[in-house]
């Protein structure tokens, strides 16, 4: 497969589709892990974050190292966006969980 889509000029283009569609899904997980969670799961996102790194370093094949190293950055970017994502609750602009208590 990787020598099909090399050969036809089309590794950079599953790889930008792929990076969308990872960077896509990320979006929900934040609201969801920070209404379930809140920012305390953010050390999950940490261990995605270097198991992807290492994997992408392991794993020859271009596709899917390149893959798991936008999977590995986006973890560590969901960190960001949990804190931020508490931000936004703050300021109404997501629901708070009815069943978790908040620190403000």
């Amino acid at each position: 497969m990787i020598e099909f889509l090399s050969t036809h000029h089309l590794l950079g283009l599953v790889i930008g589709i792929g990076t969308f569609l990872v960077i896509g899904l990320f979006h929900p997980i934040v609201i969801k892990a920070h209404y379930h969670w809140g920012t305390g799961c953010w050390w999950i996102f940490l261990l995605l974050g270097i198991i992807g790194v290492t994997l992408s370093i392991i794993i020859g094949e271009v596709l899917w190292s390149a893959l798991l190293g936008v999977f590995a950055f986006s973890s560590f970017w969901t960190i960001k966006e949990l804190f931020e994502q508490e931000e936004r609750v703050i300021k109404g602009w997501f629901p708070k969980n009815p069943k978790r208590q908040y620190p403000f």
